[in-house]
């Protein structure tokens, strides 16, 4: 993709807010980011695909994200960008509303790629919602995150993240305090690792399927970076959220199998 026109910055609002998420997360619980974002593409056109566990998780990634010197616009659920304060911000730093579930969702692929042809780094949740799956490992994707990257020749990278969950229940805000209290109390740690770019290579985009067949790579190489995070608890979280639901109808299933440990 020619970048050589890329204008969008990185609102000095984004800048701030990524600086007091690393504080918040830093108060709450002890973050470990391991792996990296390669210098060329901090900057776009990239495309950031994370598993997602937790409420918490949008601020455990711009804290994160961060620590790499990376500043993505996050596609967030529309909820978050009719809140009177939080969303006149998400605008302002230019984050992509997602209208789920009406046939506006289309309109959020359109804008990413065009945040993404305008050089951005755009954070993803492929899964599309919080997990449900059991065993907390990440369930089949949506192929949004795959259609943008084929679209815009971008590279994805997966970021894979761990313990978010013990920070805020899945029905935040009902039980947020009582889960914040905890987290300050224990100080969970949360690890988030950056893999390498997936191999999309071989998918051509204009082939029947091709969504779908990057969605799971996609979703391999999540659960890939994700079981060495979690080695002490490769079957189920040893945290558990009585208030969050399980759902076997979205279980992934690996092209070679699920990784080492995992069920």
């Amino acid at each position: 993709m020619d970048t050589a026109h890329s204008t969008w910055q990185p609102p000095l609002i984004w800048r701030g807010a990524q600086l007091l998420a690393r504080a918040l997360v830093g108060l709450l619980a002890r973050l470990e980011v391991t792996g990296d974002v390669p210098e060329h593409l901090r900057r776009g056109p990239l495309v950031l695909a994370a598993n997602h566990i937790s409420p918490f998780d949008p601020v455990v990634m711009a804290a994160a994200c961060q620590t790499r010197g990376v500043a993505p616009r996050i596609m967030a659920t529309a909820g978050l960008f009719r809140a009177p304060v939080l969303g006149a911000a998400m605008r302002r730093a230019g984050h992509i509303r997602v209208d789920r579930g009406t046939n506006a969702v289309h309109r959020a692929l359109d804008d990413a790629a065009t945040a993404v042809a305008g050089g951005s780094v755009i954070l993803i949740y492929p899964e599309g919602r919080i997990g449900l799956d059991p065993g907390m490992w990440p369930e089949r994707g949506k192929t949004g995150a795959a259609r943008l990257a084929l679209a815009c020749d971008a590279p994805v990278i997966p970021v894979a993240q761990w313990g978010a969950h013990e920070v805020l229940p899945y029905r935040a805000p009902r039980g947020m305090l009582r889960g914040a209290a905890r987290a300050l109390w224990r100080r969970p740690v949360i690890r988030v690792h950056f893999g390498p770019p997936v191999d999309l290579g071989e998918v051509a985009a204009a082939t029947p399927g091709a969504a779908r067949r990057a969605t799971d790579r996609i979703i391999d190489a999540l659960t890939d970076n994700l079981a060495p995070l979690r080695p002490d608890e490769p079957d189920l979280p040893r945290h558990v959220d009585p208030g969050r639901p399980a759902d076997l109808s979205r279980v992934h299933r690996r092209r070679s199998g699920r990784p080492s440990g995992q069920p």
